[in-house]
């Protein structure tokens, strides 16, 4: 893999837009919420995407421009920084989901992520632990966690989400953005996270 290439995939699978990714992925799999209508599941989707996407890709992008933060994005600082607003916004995501009534799995998915992130800080300090590897492992995670939880059986979804995950893994190593073990480190915060969450609570 060239270095082109993966920037590509390291753009296209950036740990903003995994939590809509995976909201699509638990739609068209075989648990009970696929059978929701579109509607409900439009609203859901709108809500993910907007206050876990948009709005910390938002923030750090002011906070970049911003004078009176003069840091290097690759800074510790500047990672904390990043990490604490996107606390926010999907702490916003999880009021907003309460606010429309959404499926309680909904909520509890939006709430074991904001414990990833708070997980992730105070690592950030010193290490650079992969967001990215974190969000699949996130995603890996509760889908297993459902799968056993609820008996449903969504093997294709954990088989292409472990796929991608070896692909955007390999493209971060081929960019020297992070060691492997901050890549292993990231990928078990988040699976071990988000499965206790959904498979105990």
């Amino acid at each position: 893999m060239d270095k082109k290439a993966a920037r590509i995939i390291t753009f296209l699978f950036h740990p903003t837009i995994i939590p809509t990714l995976g909201f699509l992925l638990l739609f068209h799999s075989d648990f009970y919420f696929s059978m929701l209508g579109w509607p409900a599941k439009r609203l859901v989707l709108l809500v993910i995407f907007f206050t876990t996407c948009i709005l910390p890709m938002l923030s750090i992008a002011l906070l970049s421009v911003n004078p009176r933060f003069k840091l290097s994005s690759d800074s510790e600082n500047f990672r904390a920084i990043s990490l604490i607003l996107t606390v926010f916004s999907y702490y916003l995501g999880y009021v907003l989901l309460l606010r429309i009534e959404a499926l309680p799995v909904f909520k509890l998915l939006l709430l074991a992520s904001i414990f990833v992130i708070i997980a992730l800080l105070p690592l950030s300090y010193k290490w650079k632990i992969s967001s990215h590897m974190a969000a699949f492992g996130a995603l890996t995670g509760a889908l297993i966690a459902l799968s056993l939880r609820m008996g449903a059986n969504p093997m294709w979804s954990i088989v292409s989400v472990v796929s991608v995950t070896g692909v955007v893994a390999s493209a971060l190593l081929v960019l020297s953005q992070n060691k492997l073990w901050h890549l292993k480190v990231g990928y078990a915060t988040g699976f071990l996270i988000l499965y206790l969450f959904i498979y105990i609570v």
